[in-house]
């Protein structure tokens, strides 16, 4: 049996699997990812296929995932509804189910993580970043929404609340080292060493005794993660203030310059949002 899907690419190297994000050159979080997203994290939940370490990395050396689609909100959350009940139709709910899944996992960032690409990222149990080129940002207050699948739950937890607001509420660019010195990731390496480290990481957790590992996790999880409500909460939020006439002619503003392209506006979305002008 193998991990197959149109979008990630995945190879196991004894228990564990590496799942590259493949989904273009941005990475956009929209329909096809987020179905095999949910595809892979249901096998994990009920045959992993002695899998006890996965790594989240990205195809492009620019982006780990620049954000969600924002043309095809609807569409992607009718696909992560499939990962849960009734009443969790969101992004948010589905990362969640990522971050109680029951095995270690860790995103290994080169390039842009942004908005529900950095939820993304925070959804795993650990997040190491290349030193050179990793740029993470919650960028949604700055087009009059909030981010809703998950980072105002992690990153408040992780950052503290006067840090917090200054990533949400700024929605500017960070690079590795500060988001290391801010707590937002594990480590920011150097790009030469960031394969290799992870690489041995996950392999030695892989070694250890499954259930010593999966029991550590479940108590940390139950300290720390937000609970459904407060997720379901902010994705409800974000679904109402991304329809408002405001944030409309923001993104629409954003979508003249290039918005999900490659390009100027994408590499430098953080300094263009200070940018707009009635």
């Amino acid at each position: 049996m193998s991990f197959a899907y149109s979008s990630i690419r995945t190879r196991q190297e004894g228990g564990v699997l590496f799942a590259t994000l493949d989904a273009g050159p941005l990475n956009l979080i929209g329909v096809d990812l987020v179905r095999d997203l949910v595809s892979l994290v249901d096998t994990l939940y009920t045959d992993p296929r002695d899998v006890r370490v996965v790594v989240i990395d990205s195809a492009s050396p620019d982006f780990f995932s620049a954000h969600v689609d924002l043309t095809a909100v609807p569409q992607y959350t009718a696909e992560a509804a499939k990962a849960g009940g009734p009443g969790d139709a969101s992004l948010g709910m589905f990362l969640h189910k990522l971050a109680r899944v029951p095995v270690i996992t860790i995103a290994k960032v080169r390039g842009r993580a942004r908005g529900g690409g950095n939820e993304l990222a925070l959804a795993c149990d650990m997040i190491f970043a290349s030193r050179e080129n990793a740029v993470f940002a919650q960028f949604e207050t700055g087009t009059g929404a909030l981010p809703g699948a998950g980072g105002i739950q992690h990153l408040t937890r992780r950052l503290g609340r006067t840090r917090a607001i200054e990533a949400i509420v700024g929605a500017d660019d960070f690079d590795a080292d500060l988001a290391e010195r801010y707590g937002w990731i594990n480590r920011a390496l150097p790009d030469a060493e960031l394969d290799g480290f992870v690489a041995r990481l996950a392999q030695r957790i892989a070694g250890f005794p499954p259930e010593g590992a999966k029991a550590a996790k479940r108590a940390i999880n139950d300290l720390t993660l937000a609970d459904s409500a407060q997720v379901r909460s902010d994705s409800a939020t974000f679904q109402a203030l991304i329809a408002l006439p405001e944030s409309r002619e923001r993104l629409d503003y954003l979508a003249d310059r290039g918005l999900q392209t490659p390009g100027d506006l994408e590499q430098d979305l953080g300094k263009v949002l200070a940018e707009f002008r009635r």
